[in-house]
């Protein structure tokens, strides 16, 4: 079966309110829809299903209204016509309503650069590397460094690329494994706010600003942002996005010890906090919680090695902000292995991370949610995807293989871990 690819458009609508021109006689699109530089949701049309006008409204209003009400509160929110000023195309009424209820979170003054310590992990991927620094250079606000940790290469080639780029700092990490190189990050960086960006991302021009406004509150120890996806050509990033999205909103959410507390029973779903694509720390936290455990990395465990530090943090007291409006688009796996392979290893991740996590905190019942309800959810992806097996029931044999493998390793390394 054929999966048409979904076009990816960004539809600013504080210049327009006009149904853009699409054409679904073969391909879908996915649009995501902006007041200036804040995101406010998006939408999947359909291929081979014509969009009327109405429709094409209602999909819109109904992926905004989520985040318009975070905004402006229910009340105000039923008490406004905004809707129809969006399908009436009241470009001056909408505009005005916005620019009012948005003023809080737009800025009025840029600094030039902000204490942020960008750290990239990266290895043997010098053209994805200097596409990222490049792209760092234009962002409307700096960080006050950068630094490349080049994970045991292979060769030079990504030394080579940062050479071009003299207020780079380069580290060399011969230990292969993310968490190593993202703890060698961590010791090499001078600001106090460190944050990690894939190489393989793009950031928005005011990532960087709105990493650093999100820990302005004294109480933020760690931030995770919105991350989009950059491109839906094929079906393996189709069903990523669809099945595993790294994008967790466009509202504010702060997880905090309550949070912790409150989901102890199957332990907490930390890795809903965000991505390690795009998540910063105070640096000072690392020296209360203990750096990442790198019996966690890939090729390890598997991964999962953020959502782990995640659990800590929260473990300890602290609170993680998610911040929607520090954004990166990141361009996931194109091929169908390549896709498989990262499933097994998150799948892998996430069950040895969870019994090391309830290892150090026993009343967080991890050991639970892998006996008793993992069974029953692949049991229903089985039932739901035979005898086929397509799209996202592709993946179901070896998210169970995953879950089995992490249990085994964990069992194998439990007294290992670097973190005690």
């Amino acid at each position: 079966m054929k999966y048409p690819p979904y076009h990816i458009s960004h539809l600013p609508l504080h210049e327009t309110l006009q149904m853009p021109s699409l054409d679904t006689s073969q391909d879908g699109h996915y649009l995501v829809l902006w007041w200036k530089d804040i995101p406010l949701g998006h939408v999947y049309i359909m291929p081979k299903r014509p969009l009327s006008t109405a429709a094409y409204y209602k999909k819109l209003a109904d992926a905004i209204r989520p985040t318009l009400r975070y905004y402006v509160g229910g009340r105000e929110l039923l008490s406004t016509p905004w809707e129809q000023w969006i399908a009436q195309h009241n470009q001056q009424a909408w505009n005005k309503w916005m620019q009012t209820i948005l003023a809080p979170v737009l800025p009025e003054h840029l600094p030039a650069t902000v204490p942020v310590s960008v750290i990239i992990c990266t290895r043997n991927r010098a053209s994805y590397l200097q596409r990222c620094l490049e792209m760092l250079k234009t962002l409307e606000c700096l960080p006050q460094e950068v630094i490349v940790v080049d994970n045991a290469p292979s060769d030079n080639s990504s030394e080579e690329v940062t050479k071009q780029y003299p207020k780079v700092r380069y580290c060399r990490e011969v230990r292969p494994g993310l968490d190593i190189a993202r703890n060698t990050g961590i010791k090499a960086a001078s600001a106090e706010i460190v944050a990690f960006l894939d190489d393989d991302v793009v950031a928005h021009p005011l990532w960087v600003y709105r990493i650093w406004e999100a820990f302005q509150n004294p109480e933020t120890t760690a931030v995770t942002g919105l991350v989009f996806a950059s491109q839906l050509q094929t079906e393996a990033q189709q069903i990523f996005e669809r099945h595993w999205s790294f994008n967790r909103g466009y509202e504010n959410k702060v997880y905090d010890h309550s949070y912790f507390e409150d989901h102890l029973e199957l332990g907490p779903p930390v890795w809903e906090i965000g991505a390690g694509a795009n998540m910063a720390f105070r640096r000072s936290v690392f020296e209360k919680t203990g750096y990442f455990d790198e019996l966690l990395d890939a090729g390890a465990a598997g991964c999962n090695g953020d959502s782990e530090m995640w659990f800590r943090i929260l473990a300890a007291g602290y609170k993680i902000r998610y911040a929607p409006l520090a954004i990166v688009h990141h361009e996931h796996r194109r091929e169908m292995e390549a896709l498989k392979k990262q499933i097994f290893n998150y799948m892998r991740g996430f069950a040895a991370a969870a019994l090391f996590q309830q290892q150090r905190v026993n009343r967080a019942d991890y050991k639970k949610r892998l006996i008793f309800k993992h069974p029953f959810y692949f049991a229903r992806l089985i039932k739901k995807g035979f005898p086929f097996y397509k799209f996202r029931y592709r993946t179901v044999w070896l998210e169970m293989g995953g879950v089995l493998s992490g249990v085994l390793y964990y069992l194998r390394n439990r007294h290992n871990s670097s973190v005690k």
